[in-house]
């Protein structure tokens, strides 16, 4: 069981970060897949997540969440970071600042939050309560945020873990 953190800051080469609207834009997308592993998926676990601005912030709120989707959105390739060097690549695929939304599962909403542009949240999954997802080729999650009061980019760092 490796551990790699994903995150749509723009230092690695993950694209421009998307200017928020009313309707939600996926920062960072993780899913199954099976490209370039000879067939090999696995699931995985998010037990982290980290949200914030990194524009200059109003009072105004912004919501988060973490929804299923079925087919990854459109964006950058991310780069999965494996969070002990001595351990493989990550099989699955990541995607960061989608320019066009993928295909999310209807009342598949795992996670939210709101909070004001000024301030950062971190959940931690307490144990044996990570969101998980299937070793089917393309399901995953992806992080989303939203904000209809106020347009700026917004950061978002996922920790997942391959099974």
């Amino acid at each position: 069981m490796a551990n790699f953190v994903i995150s749509n800051s723009t230092l690695g080469g993950t694209g421009t970060q998307q200017a928020m609207a009313a309707t939600y834009k996926t920062l960072v997308a993780v899913y199954a897949s099976t490209t370039g592993t000879a067939g090999l998926t696995r699931r995985g676990k998010i037990y982290d997540i980290l949200v914030g601005t990194n524009g200059t912030p109003t009072d105004y709120a912004m919501e988060w969440d973490l929804a299923r989707l079925t087919a990854p959105s459109t964006g950058s390739p991310a780069s999965a970071n494996a969070l002990d060097p001595a351990d493989a690549i990550m099989v699955g695929g990541a995607i960061a600042n989608s320019t066009t939304e993928g295909t999310y599962t209807s009342s598949g909403q795992v996670w939210y939050v709101g909070v004001n542009q000024r301030a950062s949240y971190r959940w931690v999954a307490a144990p044996g309560s990570e969101i998980v997802y299937p070793a089917t080729s393309s399901a995953g999650v992806g992080l989303r945020a939203r904000s209809a009061s106020y347009i700026l980019t917004a950061t978002g760092t996922v920790y997942n873990q391959e099974q």
